[in-house]
């Protein structure tokens, strides 16, 4: 899976408004800030997170961004469905859409494997539980196997 640089943004601003947790505005600068995010980009994945219901923000002196659900309501895969399209795509379409022939014929039900295994650990996995560190425990098991560390190469 290809984590593009908008969808680690988007998560990362949302965790940091996540871990304010009180629900006051906080001004994109802030948010630029506290991630290292270039701050245009950033108000560009703020545009996305606000019209995909993420966010909530007010303009003005008091004004900023914060999260239009609580914390533990959005998933990380909210958040990538929000900013990037669906968790698995084949060519732009549904794994389900794609259709293959001859010896190439199962590999739809590859990509329908892939996408469920995504949906296992983003679906599951909300903003909540990286901000309290208490990830669930079938993905900590996953990271503590050591093959999940290390590298491959073709």
């Amino acid at each position: 899976m290809h984590i593009t640089a908008r969808v680690d943004y988007a998560v990362r601003t949302l965790l940091e408004l996540a871990a304010k947790g009180d629900g006051r505005p906080v001004k994109a600068e802030t948010l630029a800030t506290a991630q290292s995010i270039p701050h245009k980009f950033l108000e560009a994945v703020l545009a996305d997170l606000r019209r995909g219901g993420l966010v909530c923000s007010r303009r003005g002196p008091e004004g900023g961004y914060w999260l239009a659900r609580p914390p533990g309501a959005i998933s990380i895969a909210d958040v990538i469905r929000t900013v990037e399209g669906p968790l698995a795509s084949v060519r732009g379409e549904r794994p389900e859409d794609v259709v293959y022939t001859g010896a190439a014929e199962k590999l739809r039900d590859v990509w329908i494997a892939v996408r469920v295994n995504l949906r296992a650990v983003l679906e599951e996995v909300s903003l909540e539980d990286v901000v309290a560190d208490n990830l669930p425990a079938f993905v900590e098991e996953l990271t503590r196997d050591q093959g999940a560390w290390e590298r491959r190469r073709v």
